[in-house]
């Protein structure tokens, strides 16, 4: 009887072959999802290209028709997530903040309160909570409207009437979400190190606000500012651009809008996670 690990080659036994063929069942669908996830990073990525292009090319055109659009993205994506944002920076500060400062307290390392404060709320939390709630609350309608459109043939309306889908379409949610997503972040900052303050000045914290704040200032460096600005701006931009590409680019049908949603959320958070990623080896250096 055969060996579980030897394979028949041409009438002889070769050792390792069901080994082989167990590692070659395992590892096709990792080399299958890995070549799948560089293509769509590189269309994804094209997409961008076309956008930013078209953002810089017919800037300042049509501001009767595109400004309003921009303010509606804004109000959508930043104005009605607020309140959403503001209860989760409340909650992040009771429960991260507040709880820090007093551990903190606690073991006699006051002086770590601000570094530490700073990493873990400004330059990580804050930034992706904010884009991963504006994805949440509007991404996905987002991606149900625009992938409507082009199920029921209304994008090619607009280019039979000679107008740039790319600049009616996905231009203001480019500009509407980047800027909601940076002014939502600085609002959860705010929120958070505030609440968290409350709750340690209740639990003890003999610190004043004045003091604390001054603890959070000094633990900040001016490289904070532009690198906190360019991540949001980061986020912002491959959220929209995720949204749009999935809702416009490739022919949907729709049934095949949840489907479309999906991929969207999953590829936004992965995209999200290595935008951090890329700005840990920064902080580092700080």
């Amino acid at each position: 009887m055969a060996s579980p690990v030897t394979a028949t080659v041409g009438g002889t036994a070769r050792p390792g072959g069901g080994l082989f063929r167990l590692l070659k069942l395992w590892t096709d669908p990792v080399i299958r999802v890995f070549v799948g996830g560089v293509d769509t990073a590189r269309r994804i990525g094209a997409f961008t290209l076309i956008s930013l292009g078209v953002l810089a090319t017919k800037f300042g055109k049509s501001p009767r028709v595109i400004r309003p659009l921009v303010q509606q993205q804004i109000l959508r994506a930043g104005v009605n997530v607020l309140p959403i944002v503001c209860f989760l920076g409340v909650a992040l500060g009771v429960v991260i903040v507040g709880q820090t400062v007093l551990l903190l307290m606690q073991v006699g390392q006051e002086k770590l309160m601000g570094p530490l404060l700073v990493t873990v709320v400004v330059r990580e939390l804050a930034p992706l909570t904010a884009a991963l709630v504006v994805l949440a609350r509007v991404g996905t309608a987002a991606v149900t409207e625009l992938g409507t459109l082009r199920a029921v043939g209304e994008v090619e309306a607009l280019e039979a009437l000679g107008i740039d889908p790319i600049h009616y379409l996905v231009v203001p949610r480019l500009i509407g979400f980047t800027v909601s997503i940076v002014c939502l972040t600085v609002y959860m900052i705010l929120f958070a190190l505030v609440a968290g303050y409350v709750v340690a000045f209740l639990q003890g914290l003999s610190m004043g606000p004045a003091a604390f704040f001054r603890v959070i200032a000094d633990g900040l460096s001016w490289v904070d500012f532009p690198l906190l600005a360019l991540k949001t701006l980061g986020f912002g931009i491959l959220t929209s651009q995720i949204i749009c590409y999935h809702g416009l680019a490739e022919p949907l049908r729709l049934e095949d809008l949840g489907r479309a949603t999906t991929r969207t959320v999953a590829h936004t958070l992965v995209a999200s996670l290595l935008v951090d990623a890329v700005f840990l080896p920064v902080y580092l250096l700080i």
